[in-house]
């Protein structure tokens, strides 16, 4: 006898993750609990990364089942100054953890104008006052970028930013055009759906009686001005939201609301119509679904407001009557620490579905507030952090990664995990 086994008693080798075909792998790495865990698997070894950078289908389906996370909320305080960050601790999900510790949420690679020009003003003697640099200061805060425009006292722009604080990417872009004394500007960074490291920076000028869009593409490396500039009325306070790559904003007068759309890839400008009763509400913001529809909500003390589009039976998107949630019981329930018995609720964005939500106090407008979160699908809210008070707050998501994009495997440029 030979002393080997019969064919059907031999040992099969054993399975392992390794071996898995490439649906497989998709299979197991949709249920991950998060895209940070995303990126630590995938970057574990390079078959893994292929695996994920190659199938666009499964990039949608893993954004459909785990919504991006919030890293943290920044604050600005500081006006004008770098924001301050306040970071979301998780200390169950070390992933998470690694993520935020990998951002530069101090936004470090953004260069100190100021100091430069402190530098050559000792040769060239003191300028005057109405030009000298105040520094920068956050101006929004989308789908990973940060964006922060760098002002003299007399509030003329020098210069824009637009950061990635997860890859370090930066872009300095020049000062927009147009008279600086006579126009209010807002930023809006156009990312691909596939690859953020594709994006234009859309200008919106707001002069007296018109509007100037110009557009800003690394590739080019300068702002072309739209031709059209529509005499429409935006108000220096007025500022847009992107959604799905067109730009929203909502006016509220004393009975009416009024919703203007700017289509970023072909600039032109249109108006839409508004949602019934919502006029006459103050603090109204512009977001979208988690399935990216428009929706508008509001608060009013402890009362929240949330209209969002649907499509009807003829496949038209239609407001549809708006829904209002009294949030005094789950405040309670939070066990907050306030001042007062009950402090006043501001929307701060719309994401994803998500409202973010900070707490003020009308009384006590320096004390301490926190930081909140409202799902529109569950109706639940959330305690996020406690903020300091502040004018403008900007949730920080974390957006899909470019290491996880395109067929080349190559990790480096990642700073997350």
């Amino acid at each position: 006898a030979s002393g080997e086994l019969p064919p059907s008693k031999k040992k099969s080798a054993p399975t392992t993750i390794s071996s898995l075909g490439e649906d497989l792998l998709c299979e197991v790495f949709l249920r991950l609990p998060s895209l940070p865990t995303l990126v630590r698997a995938a970057l574990t070894c390079p078959a893994f990364l292929r695996v994920v950078r190659s199938s666009p289908k499964f990039r949608r389906r893993f954004r459909d089942l785990h919504p991006a996370p919030l890293l943290g909320v920044f604050l600005d305080i500081y006006d004008p100054g770098m924001p301050a960050f306040v970071p979301i601790r998780r200390r169950s999900d070390p992933d998470h953890a690694a993520a935020v510790r990998g951002a530069d949420v101090f936004l470090t690679r953004v260069p100190d104008l100021e100091a430069e020009e402190e530098g050559g003003a000792e040769d060239e003697g003191e300028g005057e006052d109405e030009d000298e640099n105040i520094g920068w200061s956050m101006t929004e805060c989308r789908d990973g970028y940060v964006v922060l425009v760098n002002r003299t006292v007399g509030r003329i722009i020098k210069r824009v930013a637009v950061y990635d604080p997860l890859t370090r990417g930066l872009h300095l872009l020049p000062a927009p055009p147009g008279d600086p004394e006579e126009t209010e500007v807002e930023f809006h960074v156009v990312t691909s759906d596939e690859d953020r490291r594709s994006l234009r920076v859309i200008c919106i000028c707001k002069e007296r009686k018109k509007v100037r869009v110009a557009v800003f593409s690394p590739d080019s490396k300068e702002w072309q001005i739209s031709r059209k500039a529509p005499r429409l009325k935006l108000q220096a306070d007025d500022s847009g939201t992107l959604v799905n790559g067109c730009v929203y904003w909502a006016t509220v007068s004393k009975a009416d609301i009024h919703v203007l759309k700017l289509n970023t890839a072909t600039l032109q400008f249109s108006r839409m119509d508004p949602p019934r009763h919502m006029g006459g509400r103050e603090g109204l913001k512009v977001g979208e679904t988690s399935d990216g529809k428009l929706c508008l909500a509001c608060a009013s003390e402890l009362t929240l407001v949330v209209c969002v589009q649907r499509a009807d039976g003829d496949g038209v998107d239609k407001w549809m009557p708006n829904r209002t949630f009294e949030l005094v019981d789950d405040i309670d329930k939070l066990r907050l620490q306030f001042v007062d018995r009950f402090p006043c609720l501001k929307v701060v964005a719309i994401i994803g579905g998500i409202v973010y939500l900070a707490t003020f106090q009308a009384e006590h407008p320096s004390s301490s507030g926190c930081f909140l979160s409202f799902c529109i699908e569950t109706e639940e809210l959330k305690e996020v952090c406690p903020i300091t008070n502040s004018d403008s707050s900007y949730p920080y998501v974390m957006a899909w990664p470019p290491v996880l994009v395109g067929n080349k495997v190559n990790s480096r440029g990642y700073k997350g995990l």
